[in-house]
């Protein structure tokens, strides 16, 4: 009877736990609801030919004229194009992360471990506004300071105008992802390393492992599932590369290599009051990037054995 009570009381207080935790996370989830969940009744407007003004009922139901004109949209492809590219651009730089978190974690002064952090994390609290006020402050064709530099030493003859350079923006715009967010993203990888079992390393030091050796043979495996669950991750949102920085970035000079989904989206929404075929671009792209989730989680499952979903 004793043990019985004891079993019931032990019991009762896992369930008082994870009650208390499952309240704590509780806003989490309401949030996640209402932004995330509660947006998705606003594809019913993907099948009317709703007007601005209009309200939904008296609007024609079209079914899925838009839908197909979505699919069927000629610029779409060199959208999806864009996107595609671009995100797996940013795909192959997430290995840089990693990279850098490790060597940031073998350096042995502390002061120097955070000031490097903290420069690094700093651009991601940085506006994308004042992102390209610095570039365009700096490589403007008429009075950037780098033009002027090089001018003034001889290096070049004509001025450069990098901004509207259509074959260096896929790879401008991923580096400038990159410089924003390396920093904040290897806080992830720092944390995993963290908790990874110092008595690995201390069997290391035994065998005469090198700190490469340790590096390659213990933090390199044990930090691959938090790199494929964030790649998986990174490959579910590859059509949602961002609206600011493209916006931002974005001219008729290159125009043909920088329009992405979410300014496109935009453009045809909020530009030309077409809020139904915005509307059904919007599923076609959370329906593509479902497809994609869902196949890296089917191929991750193969290869890996294991999956996020």
């Amino acid at each position: 009877m004793i043990r019985t009570r004891n079993s019931e009381g032990s019991t009762i207080r896992t369930l008082s736990k994870k009650f208390d935790l499952l309240l704590m996370g509780l806003p989490c989830i309401l949030l996640v609801i209402v932004f995330n969940y509660a947006p998705l009744f606003g594809w019913i407007y993907g099948f009317f030919d709703y007007k601005p003004g209009m309200r939904l009922s008296q609007s024609e139901f079209v079914g899925f004229k838009f839908l197909i004109e979505a699919f069927t949209d000629t610029t779409l492809l060199t959208v999806l194009r864009n996107t595609l590219v671009l995100g797996m651009l940013s795909l192959a730089a997430s290995v840089i992360p990693p990279i850098f978190a490790m060597f940031l974690n073998e350096l042995y002064g502390r002061r120097a471990k955070k000031v490097i952090q903290t420069v690094t994390t700093f651009p991601q609290f940085i506006s994308w506004i004042l992102v390209f006020s610095i570039f365009f402050i700096f490589f403007s064709v008429d009075d950037g300071y780098v033009n002027k530099v090089l001018l003034a030493l001889g290096l070049i003859k004509e001025p450069t105008n990098l901004l509207a350079n259509e074959g260096a923006v896929w790879w401008l715009q991923t580096l400038l992802s990159m410089w924003k967010n390396i920093g904040f993203s290897a806080i992830i990888y720092l944390a995993s390393i963290a908790g990874i079992d110092p008595g690995l390393y201390q069997a290391a030091d035994v065998d005469g492992a090198g700190r490469f050796r340790k590096m390659f043979h213990i933090t390199v495996p044990e930090l691959l599932p938090t790199f494929f669950t964030l790649l998986l991750l990174g490959i579910g949102n590859i059509l949602s590369n961002g609206f600011d920085q493209y916006y931002l970035f974005y001219n008729n000079l290159v125009s043909d290599k920088v329009l992405v989904l979410d300014v496109y989206l935009y453009q045809v929404g909020l530009g030309m009051n077409l809020y139904s075929l915005s509307t059904a671009l919007g599923m076609t792209k959370t329906i593509i990037s479902v497809i994609l989730l869902f196949g890296a989680n089917s191929l991750s499952r193969a290869i890996r054995g294991t999956a996020i979903i």
